[in-house]
């Protein structure tokens, strides 16, 4: 066991290592656990030009740039690859949010990736499923069965889960936390990220202040900070990052100087229209926020149901406070 004091710590850890599962509700489906152990489920965004993805039929979920990345490759792949396949499953009843704002988008990459996508699905390159909410996963001779609630079965050689990342608390448990109930991000930053109540492709400038917790001198940071949230920017953590660096100095004015400009998305999901050929909406109609009901699922108005929650570390890492202030970080080894 290795102990190293700090005066401050910030917890930049991000959440790679902890994917959501593929229920609704947050949970894992009947049958995901075995089909991720037998490989049939594959790790988050796996390189598909290597494995068994050429030549084969894979299924990917999600609704998110992550799983538009997934369903692009994949059909780059069967463009060279005779018989790859390439479906595409969503919760939302339109792709309308994944398509974004085209051209109105101020980031031309992420305006490109939707223009792409929505190409690939008009062409007959994928083949998109809507509404589809995982309710169990059936293993078979010679792939998966993914069961939908509604009773739609769709059966492939592969699945590619693009549902998100949540943060692992479990190496904070000896902190004194304050966070959102639904996000898991800080409380006074969940608000201003939640992807139900979108604002137009922005987010409030925020740094020092809203990272903080009631233990002293101990900032989450970086994609951590957003939780659930699946709208996190680099830009975002580099002013993050700039703010707290400010704090522990002491130079309290620098900390709440704030500049960060995201750029739009160019649809705002407040006020997406059912037509997706209208999609490209480039601001709301009210400032109020408005729940939204297709997109991202997180927080309990993206599907997490009931209040009990179970959290798996898989890191070897606990940070706890020490006395006089000072922290440590106890690496079990």
């Amino acid at each position: 066991m290795t102990e190293v004091p700090a005066r401050a710590v910030i917890d930049a850890s991000g959440t790679w290592n902890t994917p959501a599962p593929l229920g609704s509700n947050g949970l894992p489906v009947p049958g995901e656990t075995e089909a991720r152990a037998a490989g049939t489920i594959t790790g988050a965004l796996p390189d598909v030009t290597r494995g068994h993805f050429a030549g084969h039929r894979t299924l990917v979920i999600g609704s998110g740039h992550s799983a538009a990345n997934m369903v692009l490759d994949l059909a780059r792949l069967a463009r060279t690859n005779p018989g790859t396949e390439v479906v595409w499953a969503i919760r939302a009843a339109t792709p309308a949010r994944a398509y974004g704002g085209g051209n109105a988008d101020e980031l031309p990459a992420r305006g490109q990736l939707g223009t792409r996508l929505r190409t690939a699905v008009d062409s007959g390159a994928v083949q998109l499923l809507t509404s589809f909410h995982t309710r169990r996963i059936e293993t078979t001779d010679t792939g998966v069965a993914v069961h939908a609630t509604d009773g739609r079965a769709v059966e492939v050689d592969q699945v590619i889960p693009a549902t998100g990342f949540r943060p692992d608390l479990g190496i904070l448990s000896e902190l004194r936390l304050d966070l959102d109930p639904a996000l898991d991000a800080p409380k006074a930053l969940g608000p201003l990220i939640d992807p139900d109540f979108h604002s137009c492709g922005t987010v409030p400038p925020h740094g020092a202040r809203l990272l903080a917790h009631p233990e002293k001198d101990f900032y989450l940071a970086g994609m951590k900070s957003y939780g659930r949230a699946p709208t996190f920017l680099m830009a975002t953590g580099y002013e993050q990052v700039r703010s707290i660096a400010a704090a522990l100095a002491g130079d309290t004015a620098a900390a709440d100087a704030l500049e960060l400009e995201l750029p739009e998305t160019g649809v705002c999901s407040t006020s997406l229209p059912a037509d997706t050929a209208d999609a490209a909406v480039s601001c709301c109609a009210s400032s109020e926020p408005v729940p939204v009901t297709i997109g991202f699922a997180t927080g309990p108005h993206h599907g997490q149901q009931g209040t009990s929650h179970t959290m798996t570390s898989t890191n070897h890492l606990v940070v706890r406070p020490m006395e006089h202030g000072d922290w440590s970080a106890v690496e079990a080894i």
